[in-house]
């Protein structure tokens, strides 16, 4: 009879399991297409300012430092609001916060086509940024209403690859835009190119009202015992957190290691947005002036942007190690980086630099991003992850202006792709520095 009773409990577990499986399989592929696709638009939205500036500086006068502080304000905004933003989500819901992000993003990055001089430049892209600033940490903060921790990663990496697939994506649609629409009904192709990338988030705007819920239980494609599975998941994580909540932010100050991992932190997201703001230029610099042409060359870094980032954190889930993953990949973007002034001249290997200094880059993210909950305690992560990822922006707010003072006073991109080198190898040392997280009884997984 025990033995019996014993074969029946395991088939009860067995089948539970494999029923909890079957939800969140069928929620992975309910609400991340839709999430990775706003996400790409956004980031083809902030990003496509790259391949405006090959011909609105001229038409406006404007100098590469201009070019880059704009490109860097969007991040000013961005972080302004990001908070607030998050805060009225968690009032009003995910699809009411998401339709008034992507209505009023959608006027933005078409606004920037008014634009005529370096005042009006720097305005949009503060607008752009602040109207969208609360979508990044919004998906984030929707994602922790329908997963729990332990299925999380796996969604978190998904929409995390919405970044490199947005370049795979927005290069080639840019360039081909750019050269078949320069002169239409009079407009400059750069002016084409706002107003047209700025239909798509109206367009999503139907769908999102369609198709994305606030909550499981709101979802009328969830059977009621698979929004329970949820629920009952969901409350487990709440009633494991609720007693740390409170000590999180101070713990993570007082943390030297959550200093260390910021370092990094500002480096990575640096790397990744002056990829996006200065690599159709740097194609363009060697000699490529076909602008469909640059488009489809911007696509290859971004692929191996993506392949890298899939295999590298796979093979850092299964050696269980994060730190040499982090740091190695923040080495090969800095190689990358550093070596492209030295075959400015050459579009192949430029372009191999470039697919270098992005697989590097992308590589990075999934370790990196797996870190601060090993090295922070339990009670530090949740406020360490948070204030880890707003400190990080100022890697993207200052440097597009540094990168761009720097080729305007050198009269060469050299500069600049040196001082990204130098920040992810720094970057890839703070990684290293902070050492095996060390907990009790183990070492690896370092």
């Amino acid at each position: 009879m025990t033995i019996q009773t014993s074969a029946s409990h395991t088939r009860e577990l067995s089948a539970g399991v494999t029923a909890e499986n079957a939800v969140y399989r069928k929620l992975l592929w309910r609400l991340m297409p839709l999430l990775m696709l706003l996400y790409v638009v956004a980031f083809i939205d902030r990003s496509n300012v790259g391949f405006a500036k090959l011909s609105f500086l001229h038409d406006l006068g404007l100098s590469e430092a201009v070019f880059g502080i704009g490109a860097g304000i969007f991040y000013a905004g961005y972080m302004l609001f990001e908070i607030p933003s998050n805060m009225l989500l968690a009032k009003i819901g995910a699809r009411k916060t998401f339709l008034r992000i992507m209505v009023l993003w959608a006027v933005c990055s078409a606004g920037l086509a008014a634009m005529t001089g370096q005042n009006s430049y720097y305005l949009w892209r503060f607008l752009l940024g602040a109207s969208e600033a609360g979508l990044f940490p919004g998906i984030l903060l929707y994602l922790t209403f329908w997963v729990p921790v332990s299925r999380r990663a796996r969604f978190t990496a998904l929409f995390m690859a919405s970044i490199p697939i947005a370049g795979i994506i927005g290069g080639p649609l840019s360039g081909f835009i750019m050269h078949t629409m320069d002169g239409v009904a009079g407009l400059r192709s750069w002016r084409w190119l706002f107003l047209i990338e700025g239909i798509p988030p109206l367009l999503l705007v139907f769908v999102v009202f369609r198709l994305l819920h606030d909550t499981p239980a709101k979802a009328p494609w969830l059977s009621s015992d698979e929004a329970a599975i949820i629920e009952r998941d969901l409350r487990a994580d709440g009633e494991a957190t609720r007693s740390t909540e409170h000590k999180s932010f101070a713990q993570a100050l007082l943390s030297p290691r959550f200093y260390l991992l910021t370092g990094m932190g500002v480096a990575l997201l640096a790397s990744t947005s002056n990829v996006f703001f200065w690599l159709p230029t740097i194609i363009n610099r060697t000699g490529v002036t076909d602008i469909a042409t640059i488009g489809v060359l911007s696509s290859l870094p971004f692929i191996a942007g993506f392949v890298c980032q899939y295999f590298v954190a796979r093979h850092s889930d299964a050696r269980k190690e994060r730190r040499w993953h982090a740091a190695l990949s923040g080495v090969a973007a800095a190689i990358g980086w550093a070596a492209l002034p030295l075959v400015s001249s050459n579009p192949t290997l430029s372009v191999a630099a470039l697919v270098v200094t992005a697989a590097g880059t992308f590589a990075a993210t999934g370790p990196f991003w797996s870190m601060p909950s090993l090295y922070l305690s339990k009670q530090a992560a949740a406020g360490g992850i948070a204030l880890i990822s707003t400190l990080a922006g100022l890697g993207s707010l200052v440097s597009p202006g540094i990168v761009g003072w720097l080729n305007e006073s050198t009269h060469t991109l050299a500069a600049g792709q040196y001082y990204l080198a130098a920040l992810m190898l720094i970057g890839a040392v703070t990684v290293i520095a902070i050492g095996p997280h060390g907990r009790p009884g183990k070492t690896h997984g370092t």
